[in-house]
């Protein structure tokens, strides 16, 4: 085979054969190409009808039909206007170099003249391009369909709050300037692309002169497009800068977030000045492209936005280090005052009310006898040690698993009590491989079943938990507390699609040598329908070798998709950011129903601080929703707890029927909601610096709080250090009037760990949603749980036990650290765990409970309460009865303690009421002991 080129084009006329050979390639190719973009988008289509069945299932297809416009807008618009601009580009940059570009090429390849046509070929290519450029641009677009619509929808020109810079309002930041970002973002890539562009067309044109003069020339032709290429760069830079002027308000700085001294007095108007030269810069380009064009004046068109760039850069650093540095709390002090103010607006802390506690450390300032809800609900089961157990007592059969546990307050025996609750899910990933077939995933095995509640320090004689709700069926101990719909369809570990209503009944809980078996009787789901419907939906949910044949699937079946409550609402709302943690709830009514927690966010609140929310960055968060998920429909709604929010608020102007307002939640669900944890988690981290309002002590760092840290105990049994986690809890509030459900945290100046504040999130009534914040006196040391922990491994008999048990085949397990105000001292509880190496199920053996001047420990809670208040010593024996101390050692005891028995011998003998009309005759008997011996001890104290 030989290859000629010929320099001097021939005349060439194809023969017949070759424009058939041509013409069918073609429309090969064009057959191909049609044939991928009706599989892609007919693979497109069917993803959003089966998205419509679902929207429509939950009752929102508005939701769907306004987010889908929404997207397809955005789509056609950037696609469109992207091709539009890059191909007209492309056409204008091509014709102004029309002359240096060759029309046509003859190569001889095995002696056939081949034709090549230049310029038809570029007009193509150039069109295939801007296609792609397009489509890409198009999707990236839509993917930001929430930034576009907030700007659409939300008036510009209001907001409760305006940046003492700029006089903008709060609206601006928050929908305006992210949507000119995103566009300004657009712009500069199609600028981008375009210079690109005109230098590739420079190029080719001066390579094709070269071959075919021998030398390269410049004639003022070729800079013409690049010119017009620059122009439109340095404009849309132009844009950026005035744009970027805002951003300044969201700058991080070691000390403070927000605009400082030399921003405020050189930056601002050094980028004004910067932005007029890169406009200046514009026109001289576009003024080289109409006139005499050369490469020099392109680079005269960038030099002055340069400059000015430097000097800008050159006076900000002389400020900065010569002006600012020398007077820094002088000059930053008014900046200072706005960032405290404006993190504090972004993160609610203005819901925080401070007050002062003195943290005594007498037993009588604990004040036992009026604080007996807080002393009654104090958390002994740790969550990682009741999961455990769970798994070995209640799990029945091996695919089932406790995700999670949740903690509560519900009405028991007419008194509130803290509790804990588990759900039971079913993991397919548990059952055995015999039993993985297509059938038993997705028509058999389809729901969990039930929950399990107890009280948050119940304890049996074997020292398992006390069981309210327990066991397949759910069985309760609490007149009034039932589950009627026990089966979970929708939960945290419902991953997979499933099929109810067929010819196949379910599997709903084993029942002793057979299975109890059940049909779902809910609306939730998309009907199959016809063979057709089936085949359609079969191919989007990747099962289409096994649900069109399926005999047992019939017109009335349903499939049960999204099941996960996670995707299910984040498909729902995906503008929204939902804590991890959902939590199971059992109405009055008896069904069961996950509520979530659902935030608006942002990282574009002026001169607010960012922090890390998961793998975001986000300077502005909110509480607005709480979701509501039935475990057995699937049914999702979306209540409004913030009506404040301005995010929120343009939400629903965009989705009106997506949204209900809080009055209209069921109370029995109402009654459960409660302090986010991960709002909690995030506004304490702030707190932690922007409790300090005054910008010199903030300035100084003077009083900056951590989270206090605790003592824990790893994988492998051995104690490590880690920051404390909220705990909720049942109390009665220091200055309150009653026990409340309250999450709370407590602090330690920073590397130091003596305590010196506590926070409680609100979580009942009219207080929902707000916060408060105890000082604890700053001149006297008060102990923290590091210290705590250390009084607790510095007891000889608590030491010397310990590591007994941690040297006979078992480990120890340390419960989270409880610290409470109770009265006006502070209280604090840690359970401790014995568990074998041969039994996952961890065993509670002590007790230790602790104020700051007396450390007393038990068996059990009650005996480490006698010690604590009644005088009696501690004992590391079960057996063992408690002896009070002698008087020589001068121990008296609290005039509360006629009080404390007189409260454990009611709760003994309403326990023992209870467990009587329950058939539990055995721990009734103990519960009758227990009483005899608090009314001997009554009868002792009396004489």
């Amino acid at each position: 085979m030989t290859i000629e080129y010929e320099g001097k084009l021939p005349d060439f006329i194809d023969s017949k054969q070759h424009r058939s050979a041509t013409w069918g390639r073609r429309g090969i190719f064009l057959l191909a190409a049609l044939a991928l973009g009706i599989f892609v988008c007919g693979r497109i289509g069917l993803s959003y009808w089966v998205d419509l069945l679902w929207f429509q299932s939950l009752g929102y297809s508005e939701v769907f039909w306004k987010s889908a416009s929404l997207q397809i807008i955005d789509f056609v618009f950037f696609a469109g206007t992207t091709l539009l601009v890059l191909y007209g580009a492309f056409s204008a940059i091509r014709r102004s170099h029309e002359a240096d570009l060759p029309r046509a090429h003859a190569i001889i390849i095995a002696g056939e003249p081949i034709n090549l046509s230049v310029q038809p070929a570029l007009r193509v290519i150039s069109f295939f391009i801007s296609v792609v450029i397009g489509c890409v641009t198009g999707l990236a677009m839509m993917a930001d369909w929430p930034t576009l619509a907030l700007f659409w929808y939300t008036p510009h020109t209001t907001g409760s709050v305006a940046d003492p810079v700029f006089g903008k309002p709060l609206n601006f930041f928050l929908f305006t300037l992210p949507a000119w970002q995103l566009v300004n973002n657009w712009l500069l890539t199609l600028a981008i692309a375009i210079c690109a562009v005109a230098i590739l067309f420079l190029i080719i044109t001066s390579g094709a002169r070269s071959l075919t003069k021998r030398q390269i020339t410049y004639a003022p032709s070729p800079w013409r497009g690049l010119s017009i290429a620059v122009a439109f760069l340095l404009l849309v830079l132009a844009i950026n800068v005035y744009v970027d002027r805002f951003q300044l308000l969201l700058e991080h700085h070691t000390i403070f977030d927000g605009i400082t001294y030399t921003d405020a007095h050189i930056t601002i108007y050094g980028l004004l000045l910067v932005c007029a030269a890169l406009v200046l810069g514009a026109f001289i380009s576009a003024y080289n492209a109409v006139r005499h064009s050369r490469g020099r004046w392109i680079v005269a068109a960038i030099l002055p936005a340069v400059a000015c760039y430097g000097v800008m850069g050159i006076v900000g650093w002389y400020v900065g280090n010569f002006i600012v540095k020398p007077n820094e709390l002088v000059r930053e002090e008014p900046f200072i005052a706005h960032n405290i103010e404006m993190t504090r607006q972004a993160y609610g802390l203005n819901r925080f009310a401070q007050r002062e506690f003195p943290a005594e450390t007498t037993v009588d300032a604990a004040d036992a006898a009026n604080n007996q809800p807080t002393l009654q609900n104090i958390r002994l089961w740790d969550w990682h040690a009741l999961q455990d157990t769970l798994r070995q007592v209640q799990e029945i059969r091996t695919y089932y698993d406790f995700p999670g546990i949740d903690i509560d307050r519900y009405k028991i025996d007419g008194m509130t009590r803290q509790v804990m609750l588990a759900a039971r899910e079913l993991n397919v990933e548990k059952l055995p491989i015999s039993s993985r077939n297509w059938i038993n995933e997705k028509l058999i095995y389809t729901h969990g079943y039930g929950v399990t509640m107890n009280p948050v320090n119940g304890f049996t004689a074997e020292g398992l938990p006390t069981l309210f709700l327990s066991n397949m069926p759910v069985q309760s101990t609490v007149q009034g507390l039932n589950v009627t719909r026990p089966q979970i369809y929708f939960g945290e570990l419902t991953d997979t699609d499933v099929y109810v209503k067929t010819r196949q009944q379910e599997f709903d809980y084993p029942q002793g040598q057979n299975n109890n078996l059940t049909s779902y009787e809910g609306d939730g789901g998309i009907i199959l329908g016809g063979f057709l419907r089936r085949v359609m939906l079969a191919i989007d949910r990747g099962d289409l070798g096994k649900l069109p044949f399926s005999d047992d699937v019939n017109s009335q079946s349903r499939l049960l998709m999204r099941r996960n409550i996670r995707d299910r609402v984040a498909a729902l709302a995906p503008f929204l950011t939902f804590d991890q943690d959902p939590y199971m709830v059992v109405g009055d009514d008896g069904r069961l129903s996950w509520i979530m927690d659902a935030f608006t966010v942002s990282n574009n609140y002026p001169y607010s601080t960012h922090y890390n929310l998961g793998e975001s960055s986000v300077n502005y968060m909110r509480n607005s929703v709480k979701v509501v998920v039935d475990a057995y429909t699937g049914a999702t709604t979306l209540y409004v707890f913030d009506s404040q929010d301005p995010i929120l608020a343009s939400y629903r102007r965009i989705f009106p029927n997506l949204f209900k307002d809080a009055a209209a939640m069921p109370s029995d669900l109402r009654r459960h909601v409660r302090y986010p944890e991960a709002l909690f988690k995030v506004q304490s981290e702030v707190y932690g610096l922007y409790h300090m309002t005054n910008p010199a002590v903030f300035f100084n760092r003077e009083d900056l709080w951590t989270v206090a840290t605790e003592s824990a105990t790893d994988s492998n049994g051995q104690q490590t250090t880690q920051m404390m986690q909220p705990n909720y809890v049942l109390m009665k509030l220091p200055g309150g009037t009653g026990e409340e459900f309250v999450e709370i945290l407590p602090f330690t100046p920073a590397n130091r760990n003596n305590l010196i504040g506590w926070i409680a999130g609100r979580c009942d009534g009219p207080d929902y949603g707000t916060a408060v914040v105890y000082d604890f006196p700053k001149t006297k040391l008060i102990d923290g749980p590091q210290q705590i922990e250390a009084r607790i491994d510095q007891n000889a008999q608590l030491s010397g036990q310990l590591t007994l048990w941690n040297q006979q085949g078992s480990h120890v397990l340390r419960g989270s650290l409880l610290v409470i105000p109770s009265g006006r001292a502070l209280l604090y509880a840690e359970p401790i765990y014995l568990q074998a190496q041969q039994s996952p199920m961890p065993e509670l053996r002590l007790v230790v409970l602790a104020l700051q001047d007396k450390l007393a420990y038990g068996t059990t809670f009650q005996a480490a309460l006698r010690s604590l208040f009644g005088g009696e010593v501690s004992s590391l024996n079960a057996s063992e009865a408690p002896q009070s101390a002698p008087a020589s050692q001068g121990t008296a005891q609290p005039s509360t303690d006629i009080n404390v028995l007189i409260f454990e011998a009611a709760k003994d003998f309403a326990d023992y009421q209870r467990l009587t009309a329950a058939g539990k005759l055995g721990e009734a008997g103990q519960k009758l002991d227990a009483l005899k011996g608090v009314l001997d001890r009554l009868s002792a104290h009396g004489k």
